[in-house]
């Protein structure tokens, strides 16, 4: 590996660069090649900077005896220097009147290009500890490996936190070859998205037969004060190198025993700016209480317990989460006689293999945010993630505030009104929503209606025109402006005309539905403007102060972008403003063995992203609560919805009893007047209506439904089928009541309708299946059927 080496503290000297070359020495008896570029001095405390308006120039070094300052520094490369040794071979180091950072971009680029690529860069070994966050966004040590990751090269920042001032050969030399060897494992498992790993090593006997961890950087704050004292403007400064001597030997006990000012501050007021000079004076004790009070895992406890931290790095500061666990460094012998000769006991390495036992907690793929007040769907989207998904993969949260970062992975299925879609707008290839943002364009009564409309005027082939029965909407507040309404909504008034001139059985019925409503709130059939007015007339509010009206109900989609005029006065105020009347479908397709109960069919129709449509295949047939009665048969009856109306509100308690919920499947193949594939052809014209709508809506009506590439959305979608076999559309509704499914068909239907969403619309995203899995599953399951492929170019 070719390894080229900075550092911020010059060249090798036992005053103030003690740890290099005895770094250099072991990567190069390792087998590495090695380059070298160092700051001609020390310079420590300078972060990722460059010195602007001078010319960089650099000079040579030929380090002399490890550990005794007699290298040689010249002001030409070797070859070129008056009486030089022409049989001399051994290293030169460059040196360059300048910063760690510049040192990175001189070596990368202007130098070593006949050794071969530089597959690394080492800064450091420093002198002294780099941990926490206090060091860590001043050194000129890290600064140079930031600079060498900006460049695109892996880099390491090596620091020495030593305890005492003496120099142990033995302790540097077991910290170098520990240093080595984690240097070595770091590049061959470097892990995706570190740009950086800033290592701290305990300068202490017996460091490599400690842990080695993965830690965060411990963040703390300058609390003392000026990390500059005032000094006697008369006195000569002492030099930078015995500044940072000064600095370096502060210990954890000693804290910062700042000399007071020496310029004569009394309390007396000044009205002039006093000449000062400032020496730099840090207090350290700011780092060690940090320390102390922090818990542990950060890089500081770890260097305070003996332990090497190892801490990765994006280029920006910022630690990179969910890395943790012991690194353990294996196959070391120690051995009591030293190839050397010397008289220590030493460790050396038998073989370069190194294993890694990470903690339980790596990473996952992506979070989940699963939030549903319906325990029902919660404990079902929890288990189909557990279910689809590799151990590891996903971890749960209760907050987006547990994140490690606002640009890490995340699934949220939450109910509408507490999805954070400002994190969904701002990271929109990493987190994924299981709402659009706005899509009334299909979910409001009205607005459906006027996107079928649309459509099909511009589309007169489309199959909508056959599948749905267009309504006319208009606005009331109060019964006696009813005729300024029907105005607007002339073919209404025209049929209801039409209809006092014909006999009962031949008279056009129309349902009404409130446009905000759901679950049956306010529906009410007629056939007449007078049996319209009844309808409103029952609606009046009281002129009473008592505003004790019906509570308002819990809708099925209770989630809509926008509730207007929502005054809390249930569906006197609230939900009946907007209308719609459509046209009543007659005559229903029976069962008989279902005691000829009126019935319509749930369907779950999944939109992904920009746009694809899935219909799943399991589908529900919700059955009315008593059995049907033609409405002009007995007018009397027309006020008992539940023989109408197959909403599950009308059953006992609000909740479908379990035979009025079967599987559609499971209905008869033989149904008088139909073919035995009648289910079939239900459900591939439901298949193309839902496919239609979707596109009619991303179309036609770009304002009121909007995709996003990072959204999905489960829509529970209703259709009727008549007695001749058609399937109507009769609307959609967003966050469906997957409960009504009750607990018979809970797994097969609503559990494996979830299941199929993380196939189809949670992995993909997250990047959780091949290239061949990704795009099978694009184009839908056995029970997800791909339905309309819709490109709208809007991509993460």
């Amino acid at each position: 590996m070719h390894i080229l080496v900075v550092n911020d503290d010059g060249p090798p000297s036992n005053q103030s660069s003690p740890y290099i070359h005895s770094l250099v020495q072991s990567l190069q008896s390792a087998g590495h090649t090695v380059s070298v570029v160092l700051p001609h001095q020390q310079r420590s405390w300078i972060g990722k900077a460059h010195l602007i308006g001078a010319a960089v120039k650099p000079t040579y070094f030929r380090p002399g005896t490890l550990h005794k300052d007699d290298g040689t520094t010249h002001e030409f490369p070797h070859g070129m220097n008056e009486g030089d040794d022409d049989n001399y071979d051994g290293d030169e180091w460059i040196l360059v009147d300048s910063t760690p950072a510049s040192c990175v971009q001189i070596g990368l680029y202007h130098y070593f290009q006949d050794r071969g690529p530089i597959d690394l860069v080492v800064s450091g070994p420093n002198y002294g500890r780099n941990s926490t966050a206090l060091f860590a966004l001043s050194s000129g040590t890290i600064g140079g490996a930031m600079e060498a990751a900006v460049c695109g090269k892996p880099a390491i920042a090596l620091s020495y936190a030593f305890s005492s001032r003496d120099h142990d050969p033995v302790v540097i030399a077991e910290a170098s070859r520990h240093s080595v060897r984690l240097i070595e494992y770091l590049h061959k498992n470097w892990a995706d998205g570190v740009d950086l790993y800033t290592v701290n090593v305990p300068l202490e006997p017996g460091v490599s037969q400690n842990k080695v961890l993965y830690t965060n950087m411990l963040d703390n704050r300058w609390s003392s004060g000026s990390c500059f004292r005032a000094v006697d403007a008369s006195a000569s400064a002492s030099t930078p190198e015995k500044q940072e001597h000064d600095v370096r030997h502060q210990t954890a006990g000693s804290g910062n025993k700042s000399a007071p000012a020496v310029d004569g501050t009394t309390s007396l007021k000044r009205s002039r700016i006093q000449h000062k000079h400032f020496e730099w004076a840090p207090n350290f004790s700011d780092v060690y209480r940090s320390v102390e009070e922090g818990a542990p895992g950060n890089d500081g406890w770890a260097v305070k317990e003996g332990m090497t931290s190892v801490t990765p790095l994006r280029a920006n500061f910022m630690h990179t989460p969910g890395i943790q666990g012991e690194i353990t460094l294996l196959c070391i012998s120690r051995i009591a006689v030293c190839p050397f000769d010397c008289s220590f006991d030493c460790y050396f390495i038998l073989d370069h293999s190194i294993s890694c036992r990470p903690d339980n907690n790596t990473e996952p793929t992506f979070y989940s945010l699963v939030d549903s007040d319906d325990s029902y769907v919660q404990s079902l989207m929890e288990r189909a993630l557990q279910r689809r998904l590799e151990n590891g993969q996903c971890r749960a949260i209760s907050s987006l505030s547990d994140l490690p970062s606002r640009t890490t992975p995340i699934f949220q299925y939450r109910e509408y009104e507490r999805l954070d879609f400002e994190h969904v707008m701002m990271h929109t290839s990493t987190s994924l929503a299981n709402a659009y943002i706005i899509r009334k364009a299909l979910i409001r009564k009205h607005y459906l209606s006027n996107t079928v409309i649309n459509w099909v005027t511009k589309h007169p082939d489309s199959v909508l025109a056959k599948h749905f029965k267009p309504g006319f909407d208009f606005e009331l507040d109060y019964a006696e402006f009813l005729d300024d309404a029907l105005l607007e909504a002339y073919e209404l008034r025209d049929s209801l005309e039409k209809n006092e001139t014909l006999p009962d059985e031949e008279k056009e019925w129309w349902i009404l539905k409130p446009g905000m409503s759901d679950r049956g709130q306010g529906i009410r059939l007629f056939n007449s403007e007078d049996g319209l007015r009844e309808i409103f007339e029952e609606w009046e509010v009281p002129d009473s102060d008592d505003e004790s009206g019906s509570e308002r109900p819990e809708p099925e989609n209770n989630n809509d972008e926008d509730d207007d005029d929502d005054d809390n006065h249930g569906v006197v105020t609230s939900q009946l403003r907007h209308f719609i009347a459509q046209p009543y479908i007659d005559p229903p397709l029976l069962i008989p063995s279902s005691h000829n109960r009126k019935f319509h069919i749930r369907t779950y129709v999944l939109a992904v992203g920009s746009l694809k449509i899935y219909v799943f295949k399991e589908m529900l047939a919700l059955f009315a609560a008593k059995p049907y009665c033609p409405p002009w048969e007995d007018e009397d009856e027309v006020t008992d919805l539940a023989r109408h109306l197959t909403n599950t509100c009308f059953q006992e308690n609000g909740r479908a009893n379990p035979d009025s919920v079967r599987r559609f499947w499971d209905l008869e193949d033989y149904v008088p007047g139909l073919s035995d594939t009648w289910k079939q052809n239900v459900f591939d014209q439901i298949c193309a209506v839902s496919g239609e709508i979707f596109e009619a809506a991303a179309r036609g009506m770009m304002v009121h439904f909007q995709t996003m590439p990072n959204a999905f959305e489960l829509f529970g979608v209703d259709f009727l089928v008549d007695k001749k076999g058609n399937a109507w559309l009769l609307e959609l509704n967003a966050y469906p009541d997957f409960a009504q499914t009750g607990e018979d068909l809970k797994e097969l239907v609503v559990g494996r309708l979830f299941e199929e969403t993380v196939d189809v619309a949670v992995k993909p995203f997250f990047g959780l299946q091949g290239d061949d899995k990704k795009e099978n599953v694009s184009k839908g399951t056995e029970m997800m059927k791909l339905v309309r492929d819709v490109d709208l170019g809007r991509k993460a």
